[in-house]
């Protein structure tokens, strides 16, 4: 059954298009998810005070829907911020794992990229994509909130976009 404007006046035809919104049920769970994120807090080093200065009063997550939690079963996003060594690799597939779906990972820093300037060391794993699929990657040692909050809307874009498209997006 089909929605025809015809029958109405122009004026109540602008207004029929200003207010209602039409999509699809995979549209809404999109956006309902893109705009409801719940990271991990698995902070492991200097990135980790950025990420936790994002979530506080001066740059207030809260206001993208983006709300700490403490458990991964809690979580769909973990934002790994810092140095990942060969000896907590483990730790983390393994919350990673015990993570409901659909779940993103964001990988914060350029050691959680690519090793940072600790690339060279026996200990330190040669970027967090090793252990799990990384969404979205931000530079920087540390990145500032700023852009952390870039990256938040960048995952919040991918999401959307699968959600519209039925395809999947690598690596933004």
């Amino acid at each position: 059954m089909g929605f025809d404007l015809t029958s109405f006046t122009p004026v109540e035809q602008q207004e029929l298009e200003r207010n209602v919104i039409l999509g699809t049920l995979d549209q809404m769970k999109a956006w309902a998810r893109s705009n409801s994120l719940w990271p991990l807090t698995f902070g492991l080093a200097c990135c980790a005070i950025e990420m936790m200065g994002t979530g506080g009063a001066h740059y207030d997550l809260d206001r993208f829907g983006v709300m700490f939690r403490n458990s991964p079963r809690q979580s769909d996003v973990m934002i790994v911020s810092g140095t990942v060594t060969k000896k907590m690799a483990p730790i983390l597939r393994r919350l990673y794992d015990q993570m409901p779906e659909p779940k993103w990972v964001i990988a914060m820093g350029s050691c959680a990229t690519a090793g940072g300037p600790y690339v060279k060391s026996y200990a330190v794993v040669k970027g967090v994509d090793q252990i799990v699929p990384v969404d979205v990657y931000i530079p920087g040692c540390p990145p500032n909130p700023a852009a952390l909050i870039y990256g938040i809307n960048k995952l919040q874009e991918k999401i959307k976009y699968e959600a519209k498209t039925g395809k999947k997006v690598t690596d933004l």
